[in-house]
Protein backbone atom coordinates (compact mmCIF):
# COMPACT_ATOMS: atom_id res chain seq x y z
CA UNK A 1 0.00 0.00 0.00
CA UNK A 2 1.50 3.21 -0.71
CA UNK A 3 0.34 6.80 -0.46
CA UNK A 4 1.23 9.22 -3.32
CA UNK A 5 0.82 13.07 -2.49
CA UNK A 6 2.77 16.03 -4.69
CA UNK A 7 3.93 18.84 -3.35
CA UNK A 8 1.24 20.63 -5.77
CA UNK A 9 -0.20 20.52 -8.81
CA UNK A 10 1.45 19.63 -12.11
CA UNK A 11 4.65 17.62 -10.53
CA UNK A 12 3.88 14.78 -11.91
CA UNK A 13 2.08 12.72 -9.41
CA UNK A 14 -0.01 10.85 -11.80
CA UNK A 15 3.29 9.80 -14.00
CA UNK A 16 5.12 8.74 -10.90
CA UNK A 17 1.74 6.76 -9.97
CA UNK A 18 1.71 4.90 -13.32
CA UNK A 19 5.07 4.16 -13.44
CA UNK A 20 4.87 2.33 -10.15
CA UNK A 21 2.46 0.58 -11.35
CA UNK A 22 3.95 -0.49 -14.21
CA UNK A 23 6.66 -1.95 -12.63
CA UNK A 24 4.41 -3.96 -10.17
CA UNK A 25 2.35 -4.64 -12.81
CA UNK A 26 5.81 -6.45 -14.84
CA UNK A 27 6.86 -8.13 -11.36
CA UNK A 28 3.74 -10.22 -11.92
CA UNK A 29 2.15 -8.44 -8.93
CA UNK A 30 -1.75 -7.44 -8.93
CA UNK A 31 -2.15 -3.90 -8.72
CA UNK A 32 -5.16 -1.39 -8.00
CA UNK A 33 -4.63 2.61 -8.04
CA UNK A 34 -7.80 4.16 -6.29
CA UNK A 35 -8.13 7.91 -6.97
CA UNK A 36 -10.50 9.26 -3.99
CA UNK A 37 -11.36 12.31 -5.94
CA UNK A 38 -10.95 13.64 -9.66
CA UNK A 39 -11.75 17.26 -10.03
CA UNK A 40 -11.51 19.53 -13.44
CA UNK A 41 -12.98 16.66 -15.21
CA UNK A 42 -16.45 16.12 -16.89
CA UNK A 43 -18.31 13.15 -16.94
CA UNK A 44 -17.22 10.44 -19.06
CA UNK A 45 -14.07 12.91 -19.67
CA UNK A 46 -10.97 11.11 -19.50
CA UNK A 47 -9.24 11.47 -16.02
CA UNK A 48 -6.36 10.69 -14.13
CA UNK A 49 -6.77 6.98 -13.96
CA UNK A 50 -7.66 6.17 -17.70
CA UNK A 51 -3.90 7.82 -18.53
CA UNK A 52 -2.71 5.18 -15.37
CA UNK A 53 -4.41 2.52 -17.49
CA UNK A 54 -2.85 3.64 -21.01
CA UNK A 55 0.48 3.78 -19.28
CA UNK A 56 0.54 1.35 -17.12
CA UNK A 57 -1.18 -1.43 -18.43
CA UNK A 58 -5.03 -2.70 -18.58
CA UNK A 59 -4.23 -4.95 -15.93
CA UNK A 60 -4.21 -2.73 -13.41
CA UNK A 61 -7.49 -2.03 -11.66
CA UNK A 62 -8.84 1.63 -10.75
CA UNK A 63 -11.75 3.08 -8.70
CA UNK A 64 -12.58 6.54 -8.66
CA UNK A 65 -15.13 7.63 -5.91
CA UNK A 66 -15.95 11.56 -6.12
CA UNK A 67 -15.72 13.45 -9.86
CA UNK A 68 -15.88 17.09 -9.91
CA UNK A 69 -16.39 19.26 -12.93
CA UNK A 70 -14.37 22.29 -11.59
CA UNK A 71 -10.44 22.06 -11.36
CA UNK A 72 -10.30 23.04 -7.46
CA UNK A 73 -10.26 21.22 -4.56
CA UNK A 74 -12.56 18.55 -3.40
CA UNK A 75 -13.80 20.03 -1.03
CA UNK A 76 -14.67 23.52 -3.41
CA UNK A 77 -15.86 21.68 -6.31
CA UNK A 78 -18.62 19.42 -4.47
CA UNK A 79 -19.44 22.90 -2.77
CA UNK A 80 -19.97 24.59 -6.42
CA UNK A 81 -21.47 21.27 -7.57
CA UNK A 82 -23.67 20.38 -5.11
CA UNK A 83 -22.71 16.80 -5.30
CA UNK A 84 -21.56 14.68 -1.97
CA UNK A 85 -18.56 15.36 -0.42
CA UNK A 86 -15.93 12.67 0.29
CA UNK A 87 -15.11 11.45 3.56
CA UNK A 88 -11.79 10.09 4.93
CA UNK A 89 -13.31 6.96 6.49
CA UNK A 90 -15.22 6.35 2.52
CA UNK A 91 -11.96 6.35 1.19
CA UNK A 92 -9.66 4.24 3.67
CA UNK A 93 -12.90 1.78 3.39
CA UNK A 94 -12.02 1.95 -0.54
CA UNK A 95 -8.27 1.28 -0.04
CA UNK A 96 -8.52 -1.71 2.26
CA UNK A 97 -11.63 -3.41 -0.04
CA UNK A 98 -8.96 -3.03 -3.24
CA UNK A 99 -5.93 -4.18 -0.86
CA UNK A 100 -7.57 -7.28 0.15
CA UNK A 101 -7.53 -8.55 -3.64
CA UNK A 102 -4.14 -6.52 -4.42
CA UNK A 103 -0.45 -7.05 -3.79
CA UNK A 104 0.12 -3.55 -3.99
CA UNK A 105 -2.53 -0.61 -3.76
CA UNK A 106 -1.92 2.77 -4.63
CA UNK A 107 -3.61 5.91 -3.59
CA UNK A 108 -3.54 9.06 -5.74
CA UNK A 109 -4.51 12.33 -3.72
CA UNK A 110 -5.76 15.45 -5.59
CA UNK A 111 -2.80 18.07 -5.51
CA UNK A 112 -1.37 18.29 -1.70
CA UNK A 113 -1.20 16.38 1.49
CA UNK A 114 -3.72 19.13 3.23
CA UNK A 115 -5.96 19.77 0.41
CA UNK A 116 -9.36 19.62 2.00
CA UNK A 117 -12.23 16.56 0.87
CA UNK A 118 -14.80 18.01 3.15
CA UNK A 119 -15.93 21.02 5.21
CA UNK A 120 -14.62 19.65 8.10
CA UNK A 121 -11.28 19.53 6.81
CA UNK A 122 -10.24 16.22 6.41
CA UNK A 123 -8.14 15.08 3.41
CA UNK A 124 -5.20 12.44 2.08
CA UNK A 125 -3.37 13.07 5.52
CA UNK A 126 -6.54 11.79 7.48
CA UNK A 127 -6.93 8.79 5.24
CA UNK A 128 -2.83 7.88 4.84
CA UNK A 129 -3.10 8.02 8.67
CA UNK A 130 -5.97 5.36 8.92
CA UNK A 131 -4.53 3.28 6.92
CA UNK A 132 -0.89 2.95 8.52
CA UNK A 133 0.27 3.58 5.26
CA UNK A 134 3.82 4.78 3.63
CA UNK A 135 3.57 8.28 1.77
CA UNK A 136 5.81 8.92 -1.14
CA UNK A 137 6.32 12.66 -2.01
CA UNK A 138 6.36 13.77 -5.48
CA UNK A 139 8.09 16.80 -6.13
CA UNK A 140 9.28 19.01 -8.88
CA UNK A 141 12.65 19.98 -9.92
CA UNK A 142 12.87 23.75 -9.97
CA UNK A 143 13.96 26.58 -7.69
CA UNK A 144 11.14 26.75 -4.89
CA UNK A 145 10.68 22.85 -4.49
CA UNK A 146 12.65 22.37 -1.49
CA UNK A 147 10.24 24.45 0.90
CA UNK A 148 6.87 22.98 -0.90
CA UNK A 149 8.79 19.88 0.38
CA UNK A 150 10.04 20.16 3.50
CA UNK A 151 6.19 21.65 4.59
CA UNK A 152 5.07 18.59 3.33
CA UNK A 153 7.41 16.18 4.84
CA UNK A 154 7.22 18.62 8.14
CA UNK A 155 3.18 18.13 8.10
CA UNK A 156 3.14 14.38 7.47
CA UNK A 157 5.43 13.85 10.11
CA UNK A 158 3.38 15.96 12.57
CA UNK A 159 0.64 13.46 11.75
CA UNK A 160 2.41 10.49 12.25
CA UNK A 161 2.92 9.33 8.67
CA UNK A 162 5.65 7.92 7.22
CA UNK A 163 7.32 9.39 4.37
CA UNK A 164 9.50 6.54 2.55
CA UNK A 165 10.95 9.00 -0.52
CA UNK A 166 10.59 12.18 -2.72
CA UNK A 167 10.33 11.19 -6.32
CA UNK A 168 11.04 14.08 -9.03
CA UNK A 169 8.32 13.58 -11.25
CA UNK A 170 8.92 15.98 -13.77
CA UNK A 171 12.85 16.05 -14.79
CA UNK A 172 13.55 18.72 -17.79
CA UNK A 173 15.62 17.91 -20.57
CA UNK A 174 17.87 20.83 -19.73
CA UNK A 175 18.36 21.14 -16.30
CA UNK A 176 19.70 24.35 -14.69
CA UNK A 177 21.99 24.86 -11.85
CA UNK A 178 18.80 24.96 -9.31
CA UNK A 179 17.69 21.01 -10.61
CA UNK A 180 20.83 19.72 -10.26
CA UNK A 181 21.63 20.86 -6.55
CA UNK A 182 18.01 19.53 -5.98
CA UNK A 183 19.48 16.33 -6.38
CA UNK A 184 21.12 16.63 -3.32
CA UNK A 185 18.86 19.53 -1.41
CA UNK A 186 15.83 17.34 -2.10
CA UNK A 187 16.32 14.18 0.29
CA UNK A 188 17.35 16.48 3.06
CA UNK A 189 14.06 18.69 3.14
CA UNK A 190 12.01 15.26 2.69
CA UNK A 191 13.89 13.80 5.55
CA UNK A 192 13.98 10.56 2.97
CA UNK A 193 15.93 9.41 0.20
CA UNK A 194 15.38 10.00 -3.41
CA UNK A 195 13.33 7.51 -4.80
CA UNK A 196 13.32 8.42 -8.67
CA UNK A 197 13.76 11.07 -11.29
CA UNK A 198 11.27 10.57 -13.89
CA UNK A 199 11.68 12.57 -17.45
CA UNK A 200 9.04 15.39 -18.22
CA UNK A 201 7.26 14.38 -21.55
CA UNK A 202 7.24 10.86 -20.17
CA UNK A 203 3.49 10.39 -20.07
CA UNK A 204 3.83 10.80 -24.64
CA UNK A 205 5.42 7.61 -24.68
CA UNK A 206 4.00 4.58 -25.61
CA UNK A 207 3.31 1.51 -23.03
CA UNK A 208 6.73 -0.47 -23.74
CA UNK A 209 8.92 2.81 -23.91
CA UNK A 210 7.04 3.90 -20.81
CA UNK A 211 7.49 0.87 -18.53
CA UNK A 212 11.40 0.96 -19.80
CA UNK A 213 12.21 4.27 -18.75
CA UNK A 214 9.97 3.68 -15.07
CA UNK A 215 12.80 1.52 -14.69
CA UNK A 216 15.43 3.53 -15.21
CA UNK A 217 14.04 6.42 -13.21
CA UNK A 218 12.77 4.43 -10.34
CA UNK A 219 14.70 2.86 -7.48
CA UNK A 220 14.76 -0.83 -6.84
CA UNK A 221 12.47 -0.12 -4.02
CA UNK A 222 10.05 -0.10 -6.54
CA UNK A 223 12.09 -2.66 -8.95
CA UNK A 224 13.61 -0.65 -10.87
CA UNK A 225 17.57 0.61 -11.55
CA UNK A 226 17.86 4.18 -10.56
CA UNK A 227 20.97 5.20 -8.72
CA UNK A 228 20.33 8.48 -7.17
CA UNK A 229 24.18 9.46 -7.06
CA UNK A 230 25.49 8.06 -10.54
CA UNK A 231 22.42 10.23 -11.93
CA UNK A 232 24.11 13.19 -9.86
CA UNK A 233 26.81 12.78 -10.96
CA UNK A 234 25.76 12.55 -14.79
CA UNK A 235 23.81 15.80 -14.10
CA UNK A 236 26.61 17.74 -12.26
CA UNK A 237 29.06 17.10 -15.47
CA UNK A 238 26.43 18.75 -17.69
CA UNK A 239 25.92 21.95 -15.60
Amino acid sequence: MLVMTGTGTGVGKTIATAAIAALALERGQRVAVLKPAQTGVAPGEAGDLDEIVRLAGKRVTTRELRRYPDPLSPEAAARRSGLPALGPGEAAAAVSELDDGHDLTIVEGAGGLLVRFDAQGSGLADVAWSLGAPVVIVAGAELGTLNATALTAEVATRRGLNVVGVVIGSWPAEPDLAAGENLTDLPVAAGAPLLGVLPAGLGQAGHDAFVDRARLGLSPWFGGEFDPEAFAATVARRT
